[in-house]
Order: structure tokens, then sequence, then C-alpha cells
């Protein structure tokens, strides 16, 4: 049976706009993606059994939690990934995934979305079903928010409940540190508590904020720096009070910008160079809290067979 292994990059979401929650109960989003070179990688082997399979595994810190941490079964988004292509298409076949994290698990930087677009083109490969990564971006955007994006990666806004993408002009790349919690949160309970505390707000149609996309056309880092917003960071840091002092040490040690990522607990820095990246990681990194301190490279593109 055919195997083939794929990477994919985790994001984060530069601007992250929420509005109040709609009818389907999702809750409308304007988003700016960048995909960064912090990578899973799944190996897909076809089957003739009609079955199903998921075993992850990972090699950064804390690798046995960070494994058992990933759904299983149907559960797990690879899975229904698969199933979801499947049912599209009348395959017959099976597959047997093996995921390696890299990225963090409830960490807010799109693991499990990651996962599933990563299946998606691994199963198109395997099954040999030639689909283009347009055709299956209707498969991806039934997944979940961030699962088309992912199948693309570099830069996009997001629109809808996330899962309406287009690209972004852009210049330039950029340096982040990613500071990795020992204890994730679930997207679920931040969005809960982001409904709370916005309970007796009148909250505006969310907006792509122009600052960041002048930013990211002049391939300006400062100024990007100074444009980060995420309308999550009230919810995550009630959550988790926490992490306000991870944030702070990035500031402290020079980051042009920080913040929470998507729905946390993962904090993000921008760093003007390598240089300041590293003086950011290691100052991150004496103070104990973060489970593993990351540098990183955006924007790349998505998923890719290796």
């Amino acid at each position: 049976m055919r195997t083939v292994s794929v990477r994919v990059p985790a994001k984060i979401n530069l601007a992250l706009g929420v509005g109040g929650v709609r009818e389907d109960g999702f809750h409308p989003l304007a988003t700016v993606y960048q995909a960064v070179d912090l990578y899973d990688e799944v190996r897909a082997t076809a089957n003739d059994t009609g079955e199903v399979t998921v075993e992850t595994t990972s090699d950064v810190p804390g690798a046995e939690t960070e494994a058992s941490l990933v759904p299983r079964g149907r559960d797990n988004l690879a899975v229904r990934a698969a199933l979801a292509l499947r049912e599209q298409t009348g395959v017959e076949a099976g597959v047997d995934l093996v995921i390696r994290k890299a990225i963090p698990v409830a960490g807010g930087m799109a693991g499990g979305s990651a996962d599933a677009a990563a299946t998606l083109v691994a199963c198109n490969d395997v099954w040999g079903l030639g689909w283009s990564r347009h055709e299956l971006e209707p498969v991806a955007a039934g997944l979940g928010s961030d699962v088309p994006f992912l199948l693309h990666g570099g830069n996009a806004i997001g629109g809808g409940r996330g899962e309406l993408v287009s690209p972004v002009l852009a210049r330039g790349s950029y340096h982040w540190v990613v500071a990795v919690s020992g204890i994730g949160l679930s997207t679920a309970s931040v969005y809960a508590e982001f409904d709370r505390l916005n309970a007796d707000r009148e909250l505006a149609t969310p907006e792509v904020p122009d600052a960041l996309l002048a930013a990211l056309r002049s391939g300006d880092a400062v100024a990007l720096g100074a444009a980060l917003s995420n309308d999550l960071t009230e919810a995550a840091l009630s959550l988790r009070p926490d992490l306000a002092q991870t944030l702070e040490v990035g500031v402290e040690a020079g980051a042009l910008g920080a913040l929470v990522s998507g729905s946390g607990p993962t904090c993000v820095f921008l760093a003007a160079d390598e240089q300041q990246s590293l003086d950011i990681a290691i100052a991150l990194a004496g103070t104990g809290r973060c489970a593993d301190v990351v540098q990183s490279i955006g924007p790349v593109p998505g998923v890719r067979v290796v």
C-alpha cells in the first residue's frame, strides 16, 4: 500500500477580531493568519480494510503529555478529515495515520486543524484522488475555521468564522518567539469566557486593522508589532492570569509586539531580527514559566509532501 508523509505549519493570528455569537453558535471573525515554521508531520498509509486509524507521537519536551492530549478515534480531527474526504469521494480504502506533534496541543496555534489539513493532502495522495487544493477547500471548511488556511499557508485574511480565506499582499519575513505553556486551554472554554465577559456589551462587527495590513504591505516589522491585536486576550488572561507575566517578560526583553496566540495559552513575540529573537527566547526560558520556548520564522507555505 502507498505511504506518503506531509509537513504542515502552525499558524498565528496577527490580528483576531471577534464579534458576538451568531445564531449558529459560531462567532464572526476578522483575522489575519500567518503560517510559521513550527511543523507537525503526518504519515498516511492506505489500507484495504476500510479502517481509519491514528497514532500520535511527539519529540518535543513533555512528549508523552502532548501526545496523550490528542484525541483518538472519531474525536481526532485528522480522523474526521479522512472520513469526510472519503464520504465526499466514495473511496472505500482506509488509511493508517501517524502524527508527529511539534505544534503545541490546545495551544492556540491550530495544531488539530493543521493535522486535519495535512490529512486531507495525504489521503488525496495515497488514495490517488488527484484533487487540487482548491477542490479540498470545501471539505476543509467543514472541519474547522483554520483548516482551509493551512492548506495554503503564507499570509491571509480570514472571514466568516475564519474559514473564508483570501491572500494578503505582504513583504518580508518575520522573526517570532513562541512561548509554550505546560497547560493547554480549550478553544471552547475561551470563547465561553469571551461571551461571559461581553454579555452586557454591544460588540461591533469585527474588521481587520488597516494599520496591520499596511505594515505587511511595507514589510515594516516595527509597525506590525504595534498593530498586533487579539480580542480573545481578555478571556484567555481571565482563565490564565499567569500569561500576563509571560507577555510582560517578552516585552521587557525588547519584543516589537506580543500577544496571546489565538485562544491561547501560547504567547508569541515579534523580534526585529535573529539576535533579538534569541535574546527574547533566553529571557523567557530563564523565567521557568514556559514548557518550551521556540524561535520561528514566518510566513511559510502550507501543507507540503516530503
